[in-house]
């Protein structure tokens, strides 16, 4: 694939000159419609060493706004970031609806570098590629504008740069001992770009290979494609395409299963055995908390469930034995407006705790397959989507050596009322009653629908769903303990 481009191509200076400026002007007036259009930009700038990758940014920057572009120089990741997902430091790094990222280096690196250096084990390989692609159709359907380039030199020309560059006391510091590994290894490092080229090039986020051994004819190519795809993705934004809509569902079809029927919310547990069975279960809980560290494990405890469903109770329960230092908690309530400039998975992927301790989930990225897909803050279209951005999500993290484990607390619609009236009774706890609750009770056939639905469209083998039989709240805490600790002693192997 690489050996058939044409690195004879070059432009003189007189017309780079010329057709450089017009580009520029237009790239600077496209950025303004694209902050006007709320349109986010990504721009993948990978390639050899000595390319000519920072040249091309500097011009690429050169008449834009500051205020509306970041780069990012991707370096290797920090023994912090090295406990989370590969891709989590690039999701802490998108930019906001109306502003450009444009990355220096970037996520491929994962697959190249590291690769050519044996840093990841060549198994993993298709796992990460699974997951790039993932990633970037999760932007490109949210409508981000991902453009992805790959700068190509030649070996002799990439051996030619990286001799200038060392003489250069300006220059040479930026000289690597990898550069030089590059065109020692080059066809090995070009047998592995092939690879990556190949699989990570899509319908949503193509490659565009670029000739690169005229650092003139690479910019100048660089910047009319990315004005060529930024024009059509704005040209695409004025087709109005009413997105599908069908009447909200009401009722389980006969084919569907009912998970939250087959539940037995007669269960009970006496008040005695539930301060025994209570006090084991934290101790082991305790304990484990150990093996988690040394073994960097990550657990991520999930709970979604009726409104006074006992979230709040369970989760008590948890950290009251554990030490505060090895566990996090995140309640989760209306996205700010921050974050509804981003992806909807961008909120919690920023909330991940790294491995090596448990983070617990008050509300989930759930509730976009729940309460935005009830209230109508999503649109069908995105509501149904998100069942597979959800389980890709989840791969990463199993992948990763994370334990993520979903609960959903559920209780009858009588035990629910009694205790909404209990609430509004009690000093202490009136405050957690709204109106909110009031309104989603009215809507409790459409929620049924909804969250069996979810159980059916994301029960996966690595991440399955457990319904907690809430209608007795010592019961429901003991259970969510014990799967905990079954759960870590399984993957420990204990």
């Amino acid at each position: 694939m690489l050996d058939t481009l044409d690195l004879s191509l070059s432009l003189d200076k007189e017309t780079y000159r010329l057709k450089i400026e017009d580009l520029m002007r237009e790239l600077r007036s496209l950025q303004n419609i694209c902050w006007l259009e709320k349109l986010p930009i990504v721009v993948v700038l990978e390639g050899w060493a000595a390319a000519g990758k920072g040249s091309l940014v500097k011009q690429m920057t050169n008449y834009m706004d500051p205020r509306g572009f970041t780069v990012h120089p991707i370096l290797s990741p920090s023994p912090d970031e090295q406990k989370f997902p590969f891709l989590w430091r690039f999701w802490q790094k998108l930019p906001p609806k109306g502003s450009i990222g444009i990355f220096y280096h970037s996520w491929y690196t994962h697959l190249l570098e590291d690769r050519l250096f044996h840093r990841i084990n060549g198994q993993n390989v298709p796992l990460i590629m699974r997951d790039i692609n993932a990633f970037e159709r999760h932007l490109v359907e949210d409508g981000a504008v991902v453009a992805k380039f790959w700068l190509h030199l030649s070996k002799k020309e990439l051996k030619n740069r990286l001799k200038e560059y060392e003489k250069d006391e300006f220059e040479s510091w930026r000289v690597r001992k990898e550069d030089w590994q590059q065109a020692k290894n080059y066809d090995d490092y070009q047998s592995l770009a092939e690879e990556m080229l190949i699989y990570t090039s899509s319908g949503f986020a193509p490659w565009v290979l670029v000739e690169a051994d005229c650092q003139r004819w690479a910019r100048y190519k660089v910047l009319t494609q990315l004005v060529a795809t930024i024009r059509e993705a704005l040209a695409k934004r004025e087709i109005t395409v009413k997105s599908p809509s069908l009447p909200p569902q009401t009722e389980l079809l006969p084919t569907e299963a009912d998970y939250l029927a087959q539940t037995d919310l007669t269960i009970h547990l006496p008040k005695d055995e539930y301060r025994v069975n209570l006090k084991q279960a934290q101790m082991q809980l305790r304990k484990l908390q150990k093996d988690i560290f040394e073994k960097n494990i990550g657990v991520l405890l999930l709970f979604e469930g009726w409104d006074a469903a006992g979230k709040g109770g369970a989760i008590k329960r948890i950290t009251d034995i554990l030490d505060p230092r090895s566990y996090q908690v995140h309640a989760f309530a209306a996205p700010t407006e921050e974050e509804l400039s981003h992806h909807y998975l961008w909120r919690f992927w920023r909330q991940l705790t790294p491995t090596g301790k448990i983070g617990i989930f008050d509300r989930t990225w759930y509730g976009r397959v729940l309460v935005e897909r009830i209230e109508g803050f999503a649109t069908e279209t995105e509501w149904r989507r998100a069942y597979r951005e959800i389980n890709e999500f989840e791969a990463q993290l199993n992948s990763a050596n994370y334990i993520v484990l979903k609960f959903w607390l559920h209780i009858s619609p009588d035990e629910q009322l009694r205790r909404f009236e209990a609430r509004k009774e009690d000093s202490y706890k009136s405050y957690k009653l709204t109106d909110e609750d009031w309104r989603n009770r009215e809507k409790w056939h459409l929620y049924d629908v909804a969250v069996n639905q979810m159980m059916a469209r994301t029960n996966t083998p690595q991440c399955q769903w457990t319904v907690v039989p809430g209608n007795d709240k010592y019961y429901a805490r003991v259970f969510v303990l014990e799967t905990i600790i079954n759960a870590i002693k399984n993957k420990i192997g204990n």
